[in-house]
């Protein structure tokens, strides 16, 4: 199992942080490269669309699974 990493990322102008196993985080990142957006960029976007009720780190999880199921649909 992959350990929990805090990370920083500065979105719309002020620092923040969240924590992820490696695995969401780079999957986070092809997601990102995909889409032809720096990765802080992508983070910024789901921070806006998350219910203010879902911490960040819960909502970059819930994005990439998202994107793994609808990939897999696509299959």
């Amino acid at each position: 199992m992959s350990a929990v990493v805090k990370r920083s990322v500065s979105i719309r102008g002020h620092r923040t942080s969240f924590s992820l196993e490696q695995p969401f985080f780079d999957e986070l990142a092809v997601i990102a490269e995909a889409r032809g957006m720096a990765l802080a960029a992508l983070v910024g976007e789901i921070d806006e669309k998350r219910r203010r009720d879902t911490n960040l780190s819960s909502a970059l999880r819930l994005h990439v699974l998202d994107c793994l199921k609808e990939r897999a649909r696509g299959s």
